[in-house]
């Protein structure tokens, strides 16, 4: 049963479902008020189009002029072929000003005056050993020739947009290039909800529980709203509920700076009677969950107020899955091991790093992606699809550096057929 669809726009769409009693009406604007807020004051989404239901239904009218030109099944496998990559963005990019090379006083490592030779200061001949020691010429001629390297490389660097770098070196066709362009865009327009998923939907609930018990709610509709409010904040264990800890986080946040309940006095008392009645009357829990739904997202959010009492209160566990039971069973009630979870399952939204390390390997057109292993495998029946995929647009060899049964080695795909070989360990 769909509930809501909520749209960040200027302004945003939402749409009711027509077959819902008022109560879940009532309920659902609510949530929606709070859904609205959050798009318009988070930090996240101050990049995102905000005419995006106009821009989209410009990306459907190039696309169905492709149609009309290439072909429906043609165009259709390609743009499949690219949203099974629209992953592979960075998904920091838009929050990081790069600075361009004249800005940064770069100078174009060609021109004459540029230095390429180990530096030596003007020494008398009898002080020559002191002034410019050989191991010094020797470690400054070194980081020249690393640095020569490093501007040979094609990209110079590791390059975490995948479909940027495919956008601007891939030989493909324009209308292929300009639907790899769309994917892009519309990946980067829908990333600020992956990273505030707990921020968001708790930002909302809060919202709505508020709204709806000291507002909107009449009395024959308690009993209603009070089963489809708990049916959403409903919790299992082993599972994430976006909705239940970001409501309850606030809560926590809301009271905490309510009481005054955290600074460097409150971190050193170790009183439980002292600490359990500790009440200042701050005054500042709205205010400081008005600031919070500003400038944070999810991984800040954990790493910053996720407490152990709140652990304790709401019975987080770290939790592992039992082969000779076939359940998940609590594994650790420790509180470094589960915000270390929590904050591991929200990095990168969960997905593998993954970038671009040469775009001409071996001097053939080859294409080379790293994964930077963080100790969890890929499903390889995904990766060998992914990298069929990016063949499909590179045209030529793809080769994945990552890691299989915790050994270096190295995925390709050629067009043809799949190999992986062991490599050597970086």
């Amino acid at each position: 049963k769909i509930y809501e669809m909520v749209i960040n726009n200027d302004p945003c769409y939402a749409y009711l479902l027509a077959a819902n009693p008022i109560v879940d009406q009532k309920l659902v604007m609510a949530h929606v008020y709070g859904h609205a807020d959050f798009f318009k004051n988070n930090y996240s989404f101050a990049h995102t189009n905000r005419r995006m239901v106009d821009e989209m239904a410009n990306h459907a009218a190039r696309i169905r002029r492709y149609v009309e030109a290439y072909g429906e099944d043609e165009v259709e496998r390609f743009l499949d072929i690219c949203i099974s990559l629209e992953n592979l963005i960075d998904y920091n990019a838009p929050y990081i000003r790069r600075r361009r090379r004249e800005e940064a006083g770069e100078i174009d490592r060609d021109h004459p005056a540029r230095r390429r030779q180990p530096r030596r200061l003007a020494a008398k001949e009898y002080m020559e050993e002191y002034i410019n020691p050989q191991e010094a010429l020797e470690a400054d001629a070194q980081r020249l020739q690393e640095e020569r390297e490093q501007e040979e490389r094609f990209p110079p660097r590791p390059e975490k947009d995948v479909l940027l770098f495919l956008l601007e070196h891939a030989p493909i066709p324009n209308w292929q290039r300009d639907i790899v362009g769309i994917v892009r865009e519309e990946a980067y327009y829908f990333a600020p909800q992956g990273r505030t998923k707990i921020m968001n939907e708790g930002w909302a609930s809060y919202w709505h529980s508020k709204i709806m018990t000291e507002r909107a709610l009449a009395d024959p509709e308690l009993i209603d709203y009070a089963d489809h409010h708990s049916g959403t904040v409903a919790t299992q264990p082993g599972r994430l509920n976006p909705y239940k800890l970001g409501l309850e986080l606030y809560r926590d946040i809301e009271v905490r700076w309510d009481k005054g309940r955290h600074g460097p006095e409150w971190e050193a008392c170790n009183d439980y009677e002292v600490r359990k009645n500790w009440d200042t009357g701050a005054g500042e829990g709205r205010e400081k969950i008005f600031q919070v739904r500003a400038l944070y997202h999810d991984v800040t959010f954990i790493d910053e107020f996720l407490t152990p009492e709140f652990c304790h209160r709401h019975k987080l566990f770290t939790y592992e899955y039992n082969e000779s039971t076939n359940e998940y069973q609590i594994s650790s009630r420790s509180f470094e091991e589960i915000k270390r979870g929590l904050l591991f399952q929200l990095t990168n939204l969960g997905q593998p790093w993954v970038y671009v390390r040469d775009g001409n390997h071996m001097n053939r057109g080859e294409l080379v992606l790293w994964h930077r292993y963080e100790g969890v495998p890929l499903r390889l029946d995904y990766a060998r699809e992914v990298l069929e995929n990016l063949q499909t647009i590179w045209k030529r060899p793809v080769h994945l550096e990552t890691y299989d049964d915790d050994r270096p080695a190295v995925m390709s795909y050629d067009g043809s057929e799949h190999t992986t070989q062991e490599r050597s360990e970086e």
